[in-house]
């Protein structure tokens, strides 16, 4: 699977990570993939992206090396004549660009889907933007976290709203660009002529609210800031400290996953509670259903319970920081190892699927 498209060219005039996350999947997965860089602002924004514990001297940032790694890059001022000329020359053997340029810049740049596509009619041209193509608005996966409704829903009860970690929604529309990718491949396949994609941060955004969005079309229940607790689901979320003072969680989706957490802490009786019989009276009752839980689980060590449960077949799971995280032989295998110069690093694949046959 390695090389499926080793005879597939991408050239990406795209920045930071929703766009370069597209072209890193096509890399990884044996495409030439192209990325056009602007000599004057040192290339992508990210390769500046330093934490406070990285090498100052280093020519890029650890953030860049996250979706940038197995590509060529290629240095040109598109402002500049000779320049653009050497770009719609390599256009003419692409089979799929990838941009995100902010409404109306792509046309000055005379890097646009008419201009391209009369010279290169099968192109596939696959655009991603902040708030769809007629919008002028700069996006940022903070802006879109912020007008898409995650950060109100995102925090502690009570909190202030609250960003994710991860710019999820750069990652979520880079996915439905993929898919979209995929699809104009196979139309292309059939038809034998290019396509014009758009995707905006905004429409994946609210695409994937899932049943955040229909508790409130439909439940007319307005999600808010509860945690890590799940709003249709108990007990789901909670953190339990082991005697060893580690951090669990649980999340219990039946009823028959619930009687066997209540048979691995050794209260059969729980299960039985009226209060505690349905998944909705959990739900009432989550707070004092917490209590009674948490005091058991303070009694185990973390081993101890999490063999318990596994054995069981109760959903559990530890709150790992990153150390370990990649300690774990299964995050492992999501690493390759790529070079940058003549240092080495190590990065994940974009990859999370296996061709099992």
């Amino acid at each position: 699977m390695n090389d499926f498209f080793k005879d597939l060219k991408v050239v990406e005039l795209a920045g930071v990570l929703a766009g370069p996350s597209v072209g890193y999947f096509f890399a990884e997965l044996g495409a030439t993939v192209i990325k056009i860089e602007n000599p004057k602002t040192n290339g992508d924004i990210t390769r500046s992206w330093k934490s406070k514990k990285e090498d100052p001297k280093s020519k890029t940032s650890a953030y860049f090396w996250s979706v940038n790694a197995l590509k060529e890059f290629v240095s040109l001022d598109l402002t500049q004549k000779n320049d653009l000329k050497e770009l719609h020359e390599i256009i003419k053997s692409t089979d799929i660009i990838i941009s995100n340029y902010k409404k109306g810049d792509d046309k000055k740049l005379k890097v646009d889907y008419p201009t391209l596509s009369k010279i290169n009619p099968k192109l596939i041209y696959a655009s991603i933007n902040g708030f769809g193509v007629d919008s002028p608005r700069t996006a940022y996966d903070l802006i879109l976290q912020a007008e898409s409704g995650f950060m109100f829903m995102n925090g502690e009860a009570n909190s202030i709203p609250t960003k994710m970690p991860v710019a999820l929604i750069d990652l979520l529309a880079g996915h439905q660009l993929k898919e979209a990718i995929l699809i104009a491949l196979l139309k292309r396949a059939k038809e034998k002529k290019g396509s014009y994609i758009s995707v905006s941060l905004f429409d994946s955004a609210i695409a994937s609210l899932a049943n955040q969005a229909t508790n409130w079309l439909i439940g007319n229940q307005l999600p808010v800031a509860s945690g890590s607790l799940h709003p249709n689901i108990a007990p789901y979320g909670e953190l339990f400290l082991t005697k060893d003072k580690q951090y669990i969680t649980f999340a219990i989706g039946s009823n028959k996953q619930f009687e066997a957490l209540c048979s691995v802490i050794n209260n059969n009786s729980l299960a039985r509670d009226p209060k505690f019989l349905s998944n909705q009276n959990r739900i009432k009752n989550r707070q004092e259903l917490y209590s009674i839980i948490n005091n058991h689980i303070s009694t185990y060590f973390f081993k101890d319970i999490f063999k318990a449960c596994e054995k069981m077949e109760v959903p559990i799971g530890k709150i790992r920081n990153m150390k370990e995280v990649f300690e774990l032989p299964e995050a492992k295998l999501l690493l390759r190892e790529v070079k940058d110069g003549k240092e080495k690093k190590q990065v994940l694949t974009s990859i999370g699927f296996k061709f099992l046959k």
